[in-house]
């Protein structure tokens, strides 16, 4: 699922992302990894929900590929996780955050391995993949342990390549989501789950967070084009809403996934699915921003996006992944978001 298999070069050469510049009707949208939380754009694209433009949709399987294929302008849109914002500041880069998209309601989970408690982890082996999702969720869960950064032997690997090393003995702890985590549940009796994205403080602090990134230069050349992509990706998500078996057996065909695990991550009820993804509409988004009155979910402020960010800037420092604070508003940009709302757009989705 979230696996990280270094193809984005291939990616981008086989769509030719590394060509001359592209058709005016035509917008080059990465997604950073095979992902139902990233398909609404695929969707839209699908449905005719965007007519007037083009969209060219490469999955990287590579965040920081990704990444680098939008600071560099070889993207136009991305999604990934928000996790990456703070570092697009620290680099300098080309690039903002316009969009909160879905916290993880319960997909990401650190997994423990049998007759391991927190007194045996200093000195033991920890997996998490780098400058992700998983890092930060392991690095905030040992500090709620009392144990440092420093105490641990860190080892960088994604879920599906931890599960060897955990079932050989080799890991005390790792980041892990489905289905990894019911193979290594099922053959290694004792072991277990000690925290999820589902807590509810976790959830409330809005970090473990997909977003919907854009180049800059894209935004300020191109911002009538920009907004309808925004849009289309809201509208995207409003048809899953409505026809969400139709809408998940197209993503799994699009993500090359069993079409019923889509529903275990983006579930079948067109909101949520607890033990996976959280949508957030349009309006819940907006809040977040502080481009819309109203409550946001999980008891997440209005206006709460730049916190969010600047909490993971704060622990990048202290996981040693970045050594300085920095501006977290730099990295976001939500007025496209006030464009659409003061347009009078709006969209409050309920589970069917």
């Amino acid at each position: 699922m979230r696996s990280f298999t270094k193809l984005a070069s291939a990616a981008a050469v086989a769509l030719g992302l590394g060509a001359g510049a592209a058709a005016a009707d035509t917008v080059k949208v990465g997604v950073c990894v095979s992902w139902p939380g990233y398909a609404m754009l695929e969707v839209a694209r699908q449905n005719n929900l965007i007519p007037d433009h083009d969209l060219q949709i490469t999955i990287f399987e590579d965040p920081l590929g990704g990444h680098a294929a939008l600071a560099a302008g070889q993207l136009d849109v991305y999604g990934c996780t928000a996790d990456y914002t703070p570092l697009t500041v620290d680099r300098g880069t080309d690039v903002v955050n316009v969009a909160f998209l879905n916290p993880s309601y319960g997909v990401d989970h650190i997994i423990l391995a049998p007759d391991t408690e927190a007194a045996d982890l200093p000195g033991k082996k920890v997996a998490a993949p780098q400058a992700y999702i998983g890092h930060l969720l392991m690095g905030i869960w040992l500090d709620s342990l009392g144990v440092t950064p420093d105490q641990v032997e860190w080892v960088n690997l994604n879920a599906d390549e931890a599960v060897g090393p955990m079932l050989s003995g080799d890991l005390a702890a790792a980041y892990m989501y489905e289905p990894w985590i019911s193979k290594v549940l099922e053959a290694s009796p004792g072991s277990k789950s000690a925290v999820n994205t589902a807590d509810p403080e976790v959830l409330k602090t809005g970090i473990f967070m997909d977003a919907l990134y854009m180049n800059k230069n894209f935004i300020a050349e191109k911002r009538d084009v920009a907004l309808a992509v925004l849009k289309a990706r809201w509208d995207g998500l409003g048809y899953w809403n409505q026809n969400v078996a139709e809408t998940n057996k197209a993503m799994a065909e699009f993500l090359q996934w069993p079409e019923e695990d889509i529903g275990y991550v983006i579930g079948t009820n067109g909101k949520s699915f607890e033990g996976g993804i959280y949508m957030l509409d349009f309006d819940e988004s907006a809040q977040l921003c502080g481009v819309l009155d109203g409550e946001p979910p999980f008891g997440m402020a209005n206006g709460s996006m730049v916190d969010s960010v600047a909490l993971t800037n704060d622990w990048w420092v202290k996981l040693g992944l970045m050594d300085k604070t920095v501006d977290a508003a730099a990295g976001i940009d939500c007025s496209l978001m006030g464009d659409l709302a003061a347009s009078g757009y709006r969209q409050s989705l309920t589970a069917n």
